[in-house]
């Protein structure tokens, strides 16, 4: 691969340095990795553009320049690349090396979120909600969040799961709610951890069983989710769903508190 790569060949050259990123076959040195993706993304090869905006963002192999990160993330976007394209809407959305411009974050989401990229989808849902750089419509925002719930992106599983329960965009239905809760709950995210044990606690549907809500705040609590923490707390302090414990109810509240 080396010996393509100094001849000249610009997927060998993007080869290799992958190869010095992550130390597959040859000592990690994210410096000789850069030297190699640059020498490909001059060449015009996407993946090494994309690689090397990359490391410019992260700062590295080189320098961290956000500015460099968009050159070479926009490059790579202008070739079709779904990942670049994500980023650059990303850096649109936040003023990361070029001014910030929410118009041109839902261009640059929307190409991507087109291409099936599960977090540009879920940031055009966010855009659609709140009118971000377009107009607001929440029909259009319970379509990107179904796109990316169903690649399994847990915040859009969670989001979906509170347009359900809300009737945001999409008709009223708490059992949808917390089918949507509860995928992603169980891929550990913690504001569905907890949104679930609500469901549990109050019967909204689901049948109300206070043990399965103690049992999801928990896991939320043991995140760091604060308002599921003052939830155990108080499952502790009433003993509800748990065996009262005003120790642990103590110890629960501080950590909320905090």
């Amino acid at each position: 691969c080396e010996k393509a790569a100094e001849q000249g060949i610009a997927v060998a050259q993007n080869s290799i340095g992958y190869c010095y990123d992550t130390g597959f076959g040859v000592e990690k040195d994210t410096s000789k990795a850069v030297f190699w993706y640059r020498k490909a993304a001059e060449q015009g090869n996407v993946g090494a553009q994309y690689k090397l905006g990359k490391c410019y963002y992260y700062g590295k192999g080189t320098e961290k320049d956000n500015e460099e990160a968009v050159k070479w993330f926009r490059k790579a976007a202008e070739q079709g690349d779904a990942d670049a394209q994500y980023k650059l809407g990303l850096f649109y959305e936040n003023g990361y090396g070029v001014a910030q411009n929410k118009e041109e974050a839902v261009k640059w989401y929307r190409k991507s979120a087109e291409q099936g990229n599960a977090t540009a989808q879920r940031n055009l849902a966010i855009f659609y909600k709140n009118g971000y750089g377009v107009t607001q419509n929440k029909e259009e925002a319970v379509k990107w969040y179904k796109k990316a719930a169903e690649q399994g992106d847990a915040d859009a599983q969670n989001s979906l799961g509170y347009c359900y329960k809300n009737g945001e965009g999409v008709e009223k239905n708490s059992a949808k709610a917390v089918e949507w809760y509860r995928k992603s709950a169980e891929n550990g995210n913690a504001s569905a951890q907890y949104n679930l044990g609500l469901c549990y606690e109050y019967g909204d549907g689901v049948t109300k069983d206070l043990g399965r809500a103690a049992e999801w705040y928990r896991k939320s609590a043991e995140q760091g989710y604060a308002v599921a923490q003052y939830k155990l707390g108080r499952c502790y302090d009433y003993g509800d769903g748990i065996e009262h414990d005003c120790q642990k109810a103590v110890e629960w509240y501080r950590k909320s508190l905090e």
